[in-house]
């Protein structure tokens, strides 16, 4: 980055900005990956600057890494400013100057919006950007949900628009700011091994599962107007499907990426009800803000379909909900079986299913290739292997950044390769209205279950991934 960045944080005091946002800045800061850098936080609570610094202190104290002793503090916090919403378009507009006039010269300075607000609120900000003048030079970074079917995410996108030139805006999902997301990308393409095998040729099914085992104590007035499928599927899902899917880009940037994978979302196949099944946790109903006779789905799993030369037949199963069993981001590959008819009866061929590409998007990713092999002594039985890989396990371990706080580096740099655009989210609800417009009926599961039960008539004769048979190998104990 070339040029210092005065940073304005929308709802500064919510939680979004305690868990990642002030604690990403902080290590952003730290690493010296911005070269110079101020923070103003706004939002609707009247706080001076010193309390707004004790509550940033706070956050960084909880959620982010290493002790936050006064000397380290005292470096990040000179660099903390407050101003609360009420007092403002105009009293924001001056102190976002007078700290550029601290950066240098003015037009050299870029200013970063993160909008960290309600989906309502969103317009709002957006207007107060316009009546500050503080649009020139600025990247707005907006959270989900972008719209909430095709006609509101047109609007959305019309009105952010009469401000914002869509390429100063970044449409964020912290699914694509992990290390694994992105490194699908260089393990596709960089490898002569997996690159030709990529195709309805090799690959039998895709399965993209992302179970929570949290549940919607505080944010249920919120989901009953969205639900898995806005809130997860739109949003997050479909987005690491694009990056699984796609074909190769002319150049691993952001415009030739982000053409790929508006392709994809073209190539699909409206969704269609009877390929989706909705669930809701027993114990949702009733719950404050929820109606005794809720249709608001928890959970979702479906089949998607794209209709291109490369994925023809090859379903893609994704799947999400809240209460589930386990919390996991997994993305798993099934390979087509060879003939398996000259190995002899009992040898356990085919028996423990296909082989497999694994790839767990946490933080420290993993990814896994099952394989069988030939059990060690006589005769010709087979047993399931697996090579393992982790991010731990190099030396860059150290250099991995949180999702957020990649995302809000590329977005200062003007990167867009792993943000949405407005165009693709519209084909996506566009492709969704099948659903919206006549969804099935939500069926009832027991928290702590992985779902409905049609979800296993909904992927046969194939078998969900999770849970694992076994679980990923420890690299820090010996067998």
């Amino acid at each position: 980055m070339d040029h210092p960045t005065v940073v304005v944080l929308f709802g500064a005091t919510g939680d979004l900005a305690k868990r990642k946002l002030l604690p990403g800045l902080l290590h952003l800061h730290e690493a010296e990956l911005v070269p110079e850098m101020r923070i103003i936080g706004s939002s609707l609570e009247d706080l001076d600057r010193e309390a707004f610094d004790a509550l940033a202190r706070e956050a960084c104290e909880e959620f982010g890494e290493g002790d936050i002793t006064d000397e380290r503090w005292a470096r990040f916090s000179e660099r903390l400013h407050y101003l609360p919403t009420s007092q403002g378009p105009q009293a924001l507009a001056a102190l976002v100057r007078e700290l550029e006039d601290e950066l240098g010269p003015r037009d050299d300075v870029r200013r970063l919006h993160y909008l960290s607000v309600p989906p309502k609120a969103a317009l709002d900000v957006i207007k107060e950007l316009r009546e500050a003048r503080l649009v020139e030079r600025s990247r707005v970074v907006m959270e989900k949900p972008f719209g909430v079917d095709l006609a509101s995410a047109q609007r959305l996108n019309h009105e952010v628009h009469q401000v914002f030139s869509e390429d100063q805006v970044f449409r964020i999902d912290h699914f694509l700011g992990k290390e694994a997301a992105q490194n699908i990308l260089a393990f596709r393409f960089a490898n002569g091994l997996f690159e030709p095998i990529w195709n309805r040729n090799f690959i039998d099914h895709v399965q993209i599962d992302v179970p929570e085992t949290l549940g919607l104590e505080t944010r249920t007035a919120f989901y009953e107007g969205t639900g898995a499928y806005r809130d997860m599927v739109v949003t997050h899902l479909m987005q690491v499907l694009a990056f699984m899917a796609m074909e190769p880009p002319t150049r691993l940037e952001p415009a030739p990426i982000g053409e790929e994978k508006l392709k994809v979302f073209r190539s699909m196949r409206p969704i269609e009800p009877h390929n989706v099944v909705r669930g809701q946790y027993d114990g949702y109903r009733g719950k404050q803000g929820v109606a005794e006779d809720s249709d608001t789905e928890t959970f979702i799993a479906l089949k998607v379909e794209i209709d291109n030369w490369r994925w023809a037949g090859v379903p893609f199963y994704l799947r999400t909900g809240k209460k589930l069993a386990e919390g996991a981001r997994i993305i798993s590959i099934a390979f087509k079986e060879p003939p398996l008819s000259m190995f002899p009866a009992g040898s356990h061929a085919g028996t423990a299913g296909p082989d497999h590409l694994t790839f767990d998007l946490a933080d420290q990713s993993k990814m896994s290739l099952s394989f069988y092999g030939k059990r060690p002594g006589t005769g010709m039985r087979l047993e399931k292997l697996s090579m393992q890989f982790a991010t731990s396990d190099t030396a860059s371990t150290g250099l991995v950044l949180e999702a957020y706080e990649r995302l809000i580096h590329d977005a200062m740099r003007g990167d867009r390769t792993l943000f949405t655009s407005a165009e693709g989210i519209e084909t996506l609800w566009e492709k969704s209205q099948q659903l919206l417009d006549n969804p099935p009926p939500v069926r009832t599961y027991p928290q702590g279950s992985w779902g409905p039960n049609a979800i296993h008539q909904l992927i046969a004769p194939h078998a969900w991934r999770l849970p694992f048979e076994r679980a990923w190998r420890d690299t820090n104990t010996t067998s």
